[in-house]
């Protein structure tokens, strides 16, 4: 409960969150986020080197409910892979859902991805990195 006690926390719709969180039930989850069996993705690799929740999940702190912002395609992954830096932030920001990159982000990020030792583009976009 830890958003919906602040966030949309009188909507109707949230009404099985909160009964879940009263009798300690769980709830059946429907999966927003769908990227295909054979990509492998490991959330905790991303917020290590910089990637903040929103780049991905947009702002879900304007969400009422739940979307998948981003397409999550590979040619989507394939550009941030590419082009890292545009998208990388301080660790105190990764889970600032209205972090928007400063004027210098080019400068930044560059200084960013050396500081948290990003691997090489060419292993970035390597297709062994995504598909296990």
């Amino acid at each position: 409960m830890n958003c919906h006690s602040v966030l949309f926390n009188n909507v109707g719709y949230l009404e099985p969150v909160r009964e879940s969180y009263r009798t300690d039930e769980s709830i059946r989850w429907n999966k927003v986020h769908r990227l295909a069996d054979y990509v492998y993705f490991n959330h905790s690799i991303h917020i290590n080197k910089g990637i903040g929740c929103s780049t991905c999940h947009g702002s879900v702190n304007q969400m009422p409910l739940m979307l998948q912002a981003s397409p999550l395609n590979m040619e989507w992954c394939l550009e941030c892979h590419r082009n890292p830096q545009a998208n990388l932030r301080q660790k105190d920001q990764i889970f600032n859902m209205d972090w928007k990159a400063p004027a210098n982000q080019e400068q930044a990020g560059r200084q960013l991805a050396a500081e948290y030792k990003l691997r090489t583009t060419a292993e970035l976009t390597s297709c062994s990195t995504c598909h296990r």
